[in-house]
């Protein structure tokens, strides 16, 4: 039988989101109601960009603009007519960002809908474009982005893979990057993005300054106005390194040379110095379509050189010069590395 689901329409998104900008900018939810919260986020993704916009121009006009809360409630009441008596008595009780942008007009709802850019790259692809605002973004093998650009800030979510940034010095747009649960802000800087398929966050910054805000800002889920604790923030400068694994949050130095092997992606190559093979091969994996198997006992041989990306074979064939390993490839869907 065939069933047929209904998309919401964006009007009646922007209505909910209005009223969770509200909420949280009030700072009154219980437990249960960031349960919602998160419910209602995880049910369409146009949930959690449409409460980031809202929530973004709310923080924009608290700065610019002196209109009262008072007349924020009246006019946002003005243009709800017709809604539920719960959500009416809701939108009375508070001033949320829909109100404000009734007040600035709607040229600002042409421009959220504009400068939406996807881009991407295949297994053993590498891609740099140059978006709109000037800003550059290298793009690994599998990747893939998705630039939200809007009059007040820059937004880039990396949805899977690995990229690196090179942000145009824009204070008046902020520039973030939004990966698995951290975002990153940059100022004026050079960073690396990875986002590893157990959900894993790497950031690597080799010039200038960035924030990366982890997790959940407040103990209830997710919250736009940026109230993160401390131990949730982490501001990185150029030579450092953070991994996110769940609630683990790890920053390292990072020297030039180690910076320099990290990025060589970008030039066609792989760095390896004295690596276990497993993860080298786990590197490696990512640049072709082929299954590798490792047998027991060759995983914790150590490697060293730089191979290019787009010659898989050849990193193969010098495992079997350098190291005492077979290898064999069945067809061209699996490569098998087994002791000598």
């Amino acid at each position: 039988m065939n069933r047929v689901v209904r998309l919401k329409p964006q009007s009646e998104i922007d209505q909910e989101a209005a009223v969770w900008t509200w909420r949280l900018d009030a700072g009154t939810l219980s437990a249960a109601e960031h349960g919602e919260l998160e419910s209602w986020l995880r049910q369409d993704a146009r949930h959690r960009r449409a409460l980031e916009e809202f929530s973004s121009t709310w923080r924009s006009l608290d700065l610019l603009s002196a209109v009262k809360r008072e007349e924020k409630i009246a006019a946002l009441a003005r243009a709800t007519r017709g809604w539920s008596v719960r959500e009416s008595v809701l939108l009375r009780r508070a001033a949320i960002a829909a109100s404000c942008l009734l007040m600035i007009g709607t040229a600002w709802w042409v421009g959220r809908s504009a400068g939406i850019e996807r881009f991407s790259t295949a297994v053993g692809q590498e891609r740099t474009v140059t978006l709109s605002d000037g800003s550059v973004v290298a793009l690994n093998t599998n990747t893939r982005i998705e630039v939200r650009f809007t009059r007040g800030r820059r937004d880039i979510y990396l949805l899977k893979g690995e990229a690196h940034f090179h942000d145009t010095d824009a204070p008046a747009r902020p520039f973030f990057v939004h990966a698995g649960a951290a975002r990153v802000q940059a100022i004026g800087t050079r960073f690396e993005v990875r986002l590893h398929a157990d959900r894993r966050i790497e950031v690597l910054v080799n010039q200038g300054l960035v924030e990366v805000r982890a997790g959940s800002a407040r103990p209830g889920g997710f919250d736009p106005f940026g109230r993160a604790s401390p131990r949730r923030t982490q501001n990185l400068s150029a030579g450092e390194r953070l991994s996110i694994e769940g609630a683990d949050i790890e920053v390292s130095s990072v020297s030039a040379a180690e910076i320099a092997d990290a990025l060589a992606w970008r030039h066609g190559a792989l760095v390896f110095d004295n690596e276990p093979l497993a993860q080298a091969v786990a590197e490696v994996g990512r640049y072709t379509r082929a299954r590798i198997l490792l047998k027991s006992g060759v995983g914790g041989l150590r490697i060293s050189g730089r191979f290019m990306t787009d010659d898989v074979p050849g990193f193969f064939k010098a495992l079997a010069t350098a190291l005492p390993v077979r290898v064999t490839q069945t067809g061209r869907n699996l490569i098998t590395v087994q002791p000598r």
